[in-house]
């Protein structure tokens, strides 16, 4: 990971010399078999195929794994030749079934992909799991494309280990505004609420995911891996398929979104993630969680739209205000 000429307003976080001599010593390895409480809240810094048999069985409510596409790409260093399509399946084999020992009876995983691998994931996923349903992103950035359509969508595939599992979907209804407010024979609102801030509707979460920023240089969640999740996308899937106090496992932690997601959303987690510049990034956003809660799009259990105006404008009180109203009219 090199230094590189950042304009003064960029905000992505960045490794020092100190930052990785002080952060290194925090870092778990994993030899031999262990057990939950020897790696709870923690970055394991190993090779996840290394060490996925010595990972405590049924110990995980919750996993989510966002594993190298099918791409040719480079991770610090660490370099994804893409393959043929029954290859990367084969590789996928040698690791998501193990995802079925590690989690709880009642547990869910998340896995993401893109159109590439996404048919892939979706075939052996139904081997090991009940697949209950596939979301699909957008990506509002991307490079565009004269000869096809723009890639600017990802998939996650959401699955459980039986018919028994968490999904809190009180916590993850989305926050609308209306612009056609329909009335009802009195003149009343017809399923939309009237509030100081505007006219706003809750609706159920669906599996098209429209409100999402891709982390970028003015975002303070932004790090220089090249694949990395929105705090947002992550508190979705945590709030939905998991519970306070639950424990939230990462087999691919990249630069540590889910981890840090699970310390702002009060839940207990585990990382595995192979490069070190990688895993003293995640400690150190970790450490910025301790004092700088936030997740940029959800404030005090509302999701806004993306970059709307007035999720950056609300004063707190103003937007506890409104959350009360809006539990009052869904009630």
């Amino acid at each position: 990971m090199t230094d590189k000429q950042r304009a003064p307003r960029n905000r992505t976080i960045i490794l020092t010399d100190e930052d990785r001599k002080r952060l290194r010593n925090r870092l778990k390895q994993i030899r031999s078999g262990v057990q939950l409480k020897d790696i709870l809240d923690s970055t394991i810094c190993k090779d996840v195929f290394t060490i996925l048999e010595f990972m405590p069985t049924a110990s995980f409510d919750l996993v989510f794994a966002d594993p190298p596409y099918n791409l040719t790409k480079d991770f610090n260093g660490n370099r994804f030749k893409q393959v043929s399509l029954d290859e990367y399946e084969k590789w996928l084999e040698t690791w998501l079934p193990a995802m079925r020992r590690l989690l709880k009876p009642a547990g869910s995983i998340y896995v993401c992909g893109d159109w590439r691998s996404s048919a892939a994931i979706h075939r052996v996923l139904s081997k090991y799991f009940i697949i209950q349903n596939r979301i699909t992103w957008e990506r509002e950035k991307g490079r565009g494309a004269n000869t096809n359509w723009k890639n600017n969508s990802e998939d996650i595939w959401f699955a459980t280990t039986s018919d028994r599992y968490t999904f809190n979907v009180d916590a993850v209804k989305i926050k609308r505004r209306v612009l056609a407010p329909y009335t009802d024979e009195n003149a009343l609102p017809k399923d939309w609420h009237e509030t100081g801030e505007g006219r706003f509707r809750i609706t159920h979460p669906s599996n098209i995911w429209t409100d999402l920023t891709v982390p970028f240089w003015s975002m303070p969640e932004n790090t220089d891996h090249p694949t990395q999740k929105p705090e947002k996308l992550l508190a979705k899937v945590l709030l939905a398929s998991s519970n306070e106090g639950d424990v939230v496992f990462d087999p691919f932690l990249g630069s540590g979104t889910t981890s840090v997601v699970a310390k702002k959303l009060h839940r207990h987690y585990v990382g595995i993630e192979i490069d070190t510049d990688y895993c003293c990034l995640a400690e150190k956003r970790l450490e910025f969680a301790e004092t700088e809660p936030n997740i940029q799009g959800y404030t005090d259990g509302v999701f806004w739209e993306r970059n709307s105006i007035i999720e950056q404008k609300m004063s707190k009180s103003k937007i506890l205000s409104l959350k009360d109203e809006l539990v009052l009219f869904d009630e």
